[in-house]
């Protein structure tokens, strides 16, 4: 799923994004560690992988999202 980061703050690796929507989601710092980024800014274009209600994933919306393993059905 693509979005567009609205906050971030570097101290805390966490900020929000929004749906292409208009929902805005938050996102933590395990969701922003989880991937290879080391900085994001207002406006980038991302990929995020929810689940449930939550982000658990973000990247840049030019880098591959990581398949689900063989035990993740």
């Amino acid at each position: 799923m693509q979005a567009t980061v609205k906050t971030f703050d570097g101290a805390t690796r966490s900020g929000s994004v929004f749906l292409d929507d208009g929902t805005e989601i938050p996102f933590d710092a395990d969701a922003f560690d989880a991937g290879p980024l080391r900085h994001l800014r207002s406006g980038q274009r991302v990929n995020i992988i929810m689940t449930g209600e939550r982000i658990t994933y973000v990247t840049l919306s030019t880098f591959p999202l990581p398949q689900p393993g063989p035990d993740s059905a």
